[in-house]
């Protein structure tokens, strides 16, 4: 009677069948499970055993994907078994490719990301991991968009008409956002070529700050007035960028005047003196002092010397001590230095004075 029981017929299917259909998607549930389980411990085991370093994310990645996808297997495998009506046994079948699809999507795009990830994480580079999150979406998108044409293959779709449409498309696009792919082509050229990172200090055209914020269409300065300067991305890579964040020496060339009537003696000192001003401040090296040229009113001298920083603020607190160093030893040795002076000449005045003299001589006599 048992046997005639599960010989009845529901739906096309004996209920014998539906039985062996729910103990295959049971046991299957079952041995799936029980071999995550050991396949993660046998992974930990292997990394103490050899002494790897196995990365918690990369395994989850891989079980994750991997139990998925025996999951809709079994499911398949246990479904499979039974005589279902045609229009359904195809959804079955489409429901199981856009599942399969779409797992192994994630599995691309999440290897993808941590595979970049990691090797930025092993060159040590802060800034770019954190603006390689503004291109997972792209990164996202475009794999999205080849995983729908494969799965619309898949389910016998004619995907060359799609194909030409996405191309037709595609240009349109392209036309109507020329600026915008301009300004994003512009963003992966300042990731990648890294001609300047957050918090750097630069100069572009007539505008200067610091880099404060690295976007897909602009980039953003912060001014040395305070203001925020928000420039394209095309504008920036067309231009030519003074980047003084990476300046590790910077060159001074300055010059200073005496007057002309300074004596031969005084004149040659200079050149040692400053030299000895300059060699004695703190992370300063000293190239040259000459006495250069004649000027209108002064002998002119250039001194060149090098500042072991970028820092800007270092260069002006060493400027300042070489200028009141200079002062103080010239004025010890009655050194004047030259300022804009006019000498008039007033000979024709002095002859007439004269003239008047000596005709007053004349009277009187």
């Amino acid at each position: 009677m048992n046997l005639d029981f599960f010989a009845q017929n529901i739906l096309g299917n004996t209920l014998a069948a539906y039985a062996m259909a729910i103990a295959v998607l049971v046991g299957g549930l079952l041995l799936i499970n029980g071999f995550r389980l050991f396949l993660l411990g046998s992974l930990r085991q292997w990394a103490k055993r050899t002494q790897t370093n196995l990365d918690p994310k990369l395994t989850k990645i891989f079980s994750q994907s991997l139990v998925r996808l025996l999951y809709v297997g079994n499911i398949s495998l246990a479904i499979g078994n039974l005589n279902l009506h045609p229009i359904l046994n195809q959804t079955v079948q489409a429901l199981v490719v856009i599942a399969t699809t779409v797992i192994g999507i994630q599995l691309i795009s999440q290897l993808l990301e941590y595979a970049i990830r990691s090797y930025l994480i092993r060159k040590g580079d802060i800034e770019l991991e954190q603006s390689f999150g503004a291109l997972l979406p792209i990164l996202r998108s475009v794999l999205w968009a080849v995983g729908a044409v494969f799965l619309l293959d898949n389910l016998g779709f004619d995907i060359s008409a799609v194909v030409a449409s996405l191309g037709i498309g595609g240009l349109a696009i392209a036309f109507a956002a020329q600026g915008i792919l301009g300004d994003l082509f512009s963003y992966f050229s300042i990731v990648l070529d890294r001609p300047f990172a957050l918090g750097d200090f630069i100069i572009v055209g007539d505008f200067i700050g610091t880099v404060d914020y690295i976007g897909i269409k602009t980039t953003r300065l912060k001014s040395l007035s305070g203001e925020e300067i928000i420039i394209a991305n095309t504008d920036l890579t067309s231009s030519r960028i003074r980047n003084f964040k990476r300046m590790e020496r910077r060159r001074i060339v300055f010059s200073l005047g005496v007057l002309y009537e300074t004596p031969k003696d005084k004149l040659e000192i200079i050149p040692p003196l400053i030299q000895d001003i300059i060699s004695a401040q703190e992370g300063i090296t000293f190239d040259r002092a000459h006495f250069a040229s004649y000027g209108d009113f002064s002998l002119n001298y250039e001194i060149v010397y090098y500042v072991e920083s970028g820092d800007y603020a270092l260069y002006m607190d060493a400027q300042q001590k070489i200028n009141l160093a200079i002062f103080e030893a010239f004025s010890q040795r009655n050194i004047e230095f030259a300022y804009p002076t006019n000498v008039t000449y007033v000979q024709g005045l002095q002859s007439v004075s004269d003239q008047a003299i000596a005709d007053g001589r004349l009277t009187n006599g």
